[in-house]
Order: C-alpha cells, then sequence, then structure tokens
C-alpha cells in the first residue's frame, strides 16, 4: 500500500513539460521529419491570416494594414448587394456539387475494380496509367483538352461522323460545366483511388476466405466485404469534400473558361482573382475569401455531426 502511494505521489510530482520533452527526444527523427510541415503551414496558412484585417478596412497601399481606416461590415455589405456575387456563389456551389455527385464515386469504383484484378503487371500498368494525369498541371491539361475541343479538334471530327454539328464545349454555358466535370474525373479520379486502395489492402483476408467457403461470389465479397471495409475512408473523404464544397477548382476554371461563359463558369476564385488582382479592390476580395472560409468550416463542421450520428467514422 506505501509503495503504491509513493509511486502515485512520485508521478503527481512529474513536472507536464517532462513526459512532452521525454516524448520529443525518444521520438525525434519523426519529429524531424514533420518540422518542414510545421514550417510550410506556419509560413503560408498561419502568418497571412493576419490580412484578414483588409476584409474589415479599406485598404489604401500608401498607408498599409495598420493604417488604412476601420469600416466594420462595410465590404461585407456591398458583397450580399451585388447580385453577380449572388451569380458567382451559385455557380461555385454548382460546380462543386456536380463534381461531388459524379465524381466522388469513380476512385472508389476503380479501387474495387483494380483489386479485382489478378495479374500483377497488368494491375500495375493500369495504376501507372491513370494515376499520371494527376501529375500534370492544369496549363499542360488545359491545353491539350482546348486542342482536342475546338471546333475542329479530333473530338468534333469523330462527332461529325455520326451528325453534322459542331459542340462548341468550351465556348457555350450548356456544354462548358459538363466538361468540366469529365475532364477533372480523367484528371483526378486515378489518384483518389490511392486511399481507397490501402484501406481495402487492411481488410483481413480470412473476411474474403470465409465468404468464399459459404459460397459468396466475387459481386458479393465487393458488396459484402469490401465496402463495408471502405466506409471509414469514405466518410472522412466525403467530410473533407464537403468542407472544400466553394472550392470549385480555380486552376481547372481558369485555364479553360472565357468571357463567354462567364454566366455560367465564373466562380467565387476566380471572382477574387478579377477584383483583387486585376481591379484592385484587396479590401473587398478579402472579405469574399473570408466568407467562403467561414462556410467551409461551418460545413466541415455539420459535415462531420451527421456522419457521426449516422454511425459513420468523423474526423474528431
Amino acid at each position: 500500500m506505501e509503495a503504491s502511494t509513493q509511486t502515485v505521489m512520485k508521478k503527481s510530482e512529474m513536472k507536464p513539460g517532462s513526459s512532452m520533452m521525454k516524448s520529443l527526444i525518444k521520438h525525434r527523427t519523426l519529429y524531424f521529419l514533420f518540422l518542414p510541415c510545421v514550417v510550410y503551414l506556419t509560413l503560408f496558412n498561419y502568418l497571412p491570416m493576419y490580412g484578414i484585417v483588409l476584409a474589415f478596412k479599406d485598404y489604401h497601399i500608401r498607408e498599409g494594414i495598420l493604417g488604412s481606416p476601420w469600416v466594420g461590415l462595410k465590404h461585407f455589405t456591398t458583397l450580399l448587394s451585388d447580385k453577380y456575387f449572388i451569380t458567382v456563389t451559385w455557380n461555385t456551389i454548382k460546380i462543386s456539387l456536380l463534381r461531388l455527385i459524379f465524381g466522388f464515386p469513380v476512385p472508389i469504383i476503380l479501387a474495387i475494380l483494380l483489386n479485382e484484378i489478378r495479374k500483377e503487371k497488368f494491375k500495375r500498368t493500369v495504376q501507372t496509367i491513370i494515376y499520371l494525369p494527376h501529375f500534370l498541371s492544369w496549363v499542360i491539361v488545359a491545353g491539350i483538352a482546348k486542342t482536342m475541343l475546338v471546333g475542329d479538334g479530333i473530338i468534333n471530327q469523330v462527332i461529325r461522323l455520326f451528325a453534322d454539328v459542331d459542340i462548341p464545349f468550351l465556348s457555350s454555358n450548356t456544354y462548358f460545366v459538363p466538361t468540366l466535370i469529365v475532364t477533372n474525373i480523367l484528371k483526378e479520379a486515378g489518384w483518389g483511388t490511392i486511399l481507397y486502395l490501402a484501406a481495402i489492402a487492411g481488410i483481413d483476408p480470412e473476411q474474403y476466405e470465409a465468404a468464399m467457403i459459404d459460397g459468396a461470389n466475387r459481386w458479393k465479397r465487393m458488396i459484402y466485404i469490401t465496402l463495408p471495409g471502405l466506409s471509414i475512408a469514405i466518410s472522412i473523404t466525403l467530410i473533407l469534400s464537403l468542407g472544400s464544397i466553394l472550392d470549385a477548382g480555380f486552376d481547372q476554371i481558369f485555364n479553360l473558361y472565357s468571357p463567354l461563359v462567364y454566366d455560367s463558369a465564373d466562380i467565387i476564385d476566380t471572382y477574387v482573382y478579377r477584383i483583387g488582382l486585376i481591379n484592385g479592390k484587396f479590401s473587398l476580395a478579402t472579405a469574399l475569401g473570408l466568407f467562403k472560409a467561414v462556410i467551409a468550416f461551418v460545413l466541415i463542421i455539420i459535415a462531420n455531426k451527421i456522419t457521426r450520428r449516422m454511425g459513420g467514422e468523423g474526423i474528431w
């Protein structure tokens, strides 16, 4: 009894920082590897947050951030009373939802199909081919897409074989958004399979063996074993996707769109680019960016709670 009491007293007498220091020393190699991430996030994510005050100031370059006068919620009022702000917000939500609805299931389906391939050489070849577009910038992909989708491009040449018509993929509000969705899937779907393939690799092989003994075919094993095994990865990915629903893909749209399709393709990010960098309205652009960040934060919280209540796994 006395020995246990002394042990408890010794533990209580330990300094709070001693255990943290021991952990730092013990895992110093891992912390050293993590250090570049900390530096990157600090420099490019946390330090720039000071600039958020521009959303509440009438910024003048000569006076600087500190010297510019405070205007309160003036810029937010300006945005909410601007009809075009409603248009770009709707375009952002529309494009993001379409990308989520049509693009989100594709990596899951690809991962399940790749898992069913038994020839390793063929499997690795397919993986390499579908991963490759991710490593190409949107500047390159957009250049290829424009070459293929213009009036004399190969896509319209094929269409002419079946119908005497040219489809204006990049200059029509009707076709531009579907073009965005398809090109985004072709570029990113393969890379998105990595997480799901890792989750599939973590499923106990004995479950498949037991199912085979019970007479389950491949389809039933995919439905009753593989898909449930992916539930955690799907939940977390869905939460993160909902949190970035106001990120409709600036790089892609900026490299593909033109004034002809502003009505359907102009999103918050491209609007911020024009009013901020082109027109010099830095305070208004900052207010718009802050509005977007707050909405994204609220969506992450809501999506996380809904997922947990439905029995899934959340981020926290």
